[in-house]
């Protein structure tokens, strides 16, 4: 992928050296030191200096009685992300609307990235999705041990009576492990397909019939994004609920 590859090249030019000394401290020195650096995180890192760029851009130019385009997209994000978070949490949901409309805005432009010619999409890669479903994963339960406290949260892994503990206890532990594979899975799954199936159709009809799998392409990063964000609210809903 030409503009890909581009972009992994220039990366990898600049930040090597940075790059392969980090990897080495954490002990995964990279097979290539002068390329530590792939496509996905190229792609991923790019996403987030536009994020970062678009976030800068609405906190310049807020204004109550003239609002520009970059702070009416950010008004009907948080609108749509607190009405999740309202409906699904409840009380306090608030202080979780930042994250939960950072985490939708990450996958989804990570998602519309694969729309551009020569760029794969990044969450088409196993490792960016499981990046953020471990995010995800850390953030619901650091939250929900600062609701109830960690004696009381650990309860809820016990179960309702004492004697079904020990079985409760590994039960619930590989279910909240299996909340990461299933985050990373339905994403990467997904969009690979997507990509997949785009490539090959632009491989047969390089013209006017790719359009409508570049349609489905959008609407399954759509979904997908909304998917993800719809089952970190659950999650965190489910671990500062103070009734169990």
């Amino acid at each position: 992928m030409p503009t890909e590859k581009l972009i992994t090249e220039l990366l990898n030019h600049l930040l090597a050296g940075p790059a392969t000394h980090l990897l080495t401290l954490l002990g995964h020195a990279p097979a290539n030191p002068a390329s530590p650096i792939d496509g996905a995180f190229a792609i991923e890192l790019i996403v987030f200096l536009l994020l970062l760029a678009f976030f800068v851009v609405v906190r310049l130019t807020l204004n109550v009685e003239r609002p520009g385009p970059a702070q009416h997209v950010a008004e009907l994000l948080n609108e749509f992300v607190s009405d999740q978070g309202d409906s699904i949490i409840g009380h306090s949901y608030e202080r979780f609307v930042p994250f939960l409309a950072v985490i939708f805005l990450f996958v989804i432009v990570c998602n519309f990235m694969g729309l551009i010619p020569g760029i794969d999409t990044p969450t088409a890669s196993p490792a960016v999705p499981l990046g953020i479903a471990l995010v995800t994963f850390l953030y619901y339960h650091w939250h929900g041990v600062r609701a109830n406290g960690p004696i009381k949260y650990a309860r809820q892994f016990l179960g309702p009576l004492w004697w079904i503990a020990p079985l409760m206890l590994p039960i619930e532990i590989i279910s909240h492990l299996a909340r990461i594979l299933s985050l990373t899975i339905r994403l990467y799954a997904n969009m690979f397909a997507s990509d997949l199936l785009t490539l090959i159709f632009f491989s047969l009809f390089p013209f006017a019939l790719p359009v409508v799998f570049l349609g489905l392409h959008f609407g399954v990063s759509v979904i997908q994004a909304y998917v993800f964000m719809l089952l970190a609210t659950i999650y965190l809903g489910q671990a500062v609920a103070h009734e169990h």
